[in-house]
């Protein structure tokens, strides 16, 4: 057999240590290419996400993962914890019970955060609504009358009983603050309709902040550009929209693209910068805005008739007002998710009746009910209700006895949600608490499940719709969270 040469003959020995440096050195580049490639840096698309392209324009609007009952969606979110028991979810027993004591009774718990009392029924009346003969009680009686429009959900769920966890749960998927929102969510999957408009606008209690604040429509782990975009109630919504006296659009325009020019120059020698490529897009965005913002904003244009179907001319409905009838004209001119709080700050700034039941929800009932039938009833005359997704949501419920005297505390057992318009069956009623209202019993749902139902809605199968972060794909439902079927039609 001839000679064949050794191909190990001429390697150089090396030694352990030196082996173990380079190996090291190694394992570092993988660790390296894994956090560049999460960043967008080596232009890797999320293998799960809704196809869209990776160049130009994130929030261009495109295509569901399937065909879509919804297109854009209006969040009504009551701050605070509304109780269900006293609004949609009437309960015979407890008023049999009423003053019955269940002090130190194990099976009632409020999770430490105060000693049951006594049994507390509801103080205010129900009345069956609509074909379907939906219950409402009497603090909303013109969402009642919109009963056929609207599937209620009777036993949601939640993780935690304290408000700021339980917001970021409901609205985020997680009791963590630094999680994308679920219209953070949505403009990710789908861009948005109008680029001279932001795809995700929030509209808070302009008296007291919603509990958590930005948390809620913070982009989170999510790049900046599809970060919630906050108007004001009152006045121009959005500040320093004009150009300042003296300055013509001309020069403003200059200033604008010197800016661009720097930013895209140093933006193509660090591709990988996703804050700084938001922000160019943001200064655009601003720009554009100058125009079509100001004329839709502008609710001098609508008749005193709609003003006044919206409460506009009465002073407890006049800011809920203006911010739904704000949002109708938002979401009909392409804006995707628009987020409405009703209720800030603490105790009796918000739905949080624990130093009384009756005067708090009262106040509360009446600044919203008016105006939020108003919106369904508007975008339904318009035929924007097709398309449009209404959810009806708060963080959880309230406990069926009593918290002091008068008042209820937290109860994340059991509480009531609804969603009305595109793909949804109106008047129906699915899920149910127990006989008194404290624990979700018949079908019980959790966030994730209702989050899902919602992504559903759009068009957005939930456990594709995800984004690499911290070393897993990361989704809104997080590892769980079913369609609710029983509300689609």
């Amino acid at each position: 057999m001839p000679n064949q040469k050794n191909p190990y003959s001429e390697l150089q020995p090396i030694a352990r240590r030196d082996f173990l440096a380079q190996a090291g050195g190694g394992i570092g580049g993988l660790a390296l290419a894994c956090l560049l490639e999460q960043e967008g840096v080596l232009g890797q698309t999320p293998a799960n996400h809704a196809a869209k392209p990776q160049q130009g324009n994130p929030l261009a609007p495109h295509p569901p993962h399937f065909p879509a009952k919804a297109k854009r969606v209006i969040s009504l979110f009551m701050f605070g914890g509304m109780s269900h028991i006293d609004t949609f979810d009437p309960k015979i027993e407890l008023t049999k019970k009423d003053g019955v004591s269940v002090a130190g009774n194990p099976i009632y718990d409020t999770g430490g955060r105060s000693a049951p009392g006594k049994l507390m029924r509801s103080n205010w009346q129900f009345k069956n609504y609509g074909k379907c003969g939906m219950p409402v009680s009497d603090l909303l009686p013109n969402i009642g009358a919109c009963a056929d429009d609207i599937a209620l959900i009777r036993s949601m769920r939640s993780d935690s009983n304290n408000h700021v966890p339980a917001v970021y749960h409901m609205l985020t998927g997680s009791i963590l603050s630094g999680r994308p929102g679920l219209g953070n969510w949505v403009t990710y999957g789908l861009g948005t309709e109008n680029q001279s408009l932001p795809a995700f606008v929030v509209m808070t209690d302009p008296r007291a902040l919603v509990g958590g604040g930005a948390g809620n429509w913070s982009s989170g782990f999510l790049p900046s550009y599809y970060q919630g975009v906050q108007f004001r109630s009152a006045g121009l919504p959005v500040l320093n929209l004009k150009p300042p006296t003296g300055v013509s659009p001309e020069k403003q325009r200059e200033h604008i693209a010197l800016i661009e020019k720097l930013n895209e120059n140093y933006l193509r020698e660090h591709p990988g910068e996703q804050e700084l490529a938001a922000r160019i897009r943001t200064y655009e965005l601003a720009y554009r805005m100058q125009s079509e913002a100001t004329e839709a904003v502008d609710l001098s244009k609508e008749t005193e008739t709609t003003k006044q179907m919206y409460g506009m001319d009465k002073p407890d409905t006049e800011i809920v007002g203006r911010q739904c009838l704000l949002a109708r004209r938002l979401v009909e001119r392409g804006v995707r998710f628009v987020q409405i709080y009703s209720g800030g700050g603490v105790f009796d700034q918000s739905w949080d009746a624990h130093n009384g039941m009756v005067a708090n929800h009262e106040r509360r009932a009446k600044e919203m009910d008016l105006p939020v039938s108003a919106l369904l009833r508007d975008l339904k005359q318009r035929g924007l209700l097709e398309d449009t997704l209404l959810v009806f949501h708060t963080e959880f419920g309230r406990m069926p006895f009593t918290e002091g005297s008068v008042g209820r505390d937290h109860n994340p057992k059991a509480f009531s949600v609804w969603l009305a318009g595109a793909g949804v069956k109106g008047g129906t009623i699915f899920g149910s608490s127990d006989e008194i209202g404290y624990i979700a019993a018949e079908n019980p749902q959790t966030v994730y499940d209702f989050n899902a139902t919602i992504l559903h809605l759009l068009g957005l199968e939930h456990t594709r719709l995800t984004y690499p972060y911290g070393g897993r794909n990361m989704r809104l439902t997080d590892v769980s969270g079913e369609v609710i079927k029983a509300v689609l039609s």
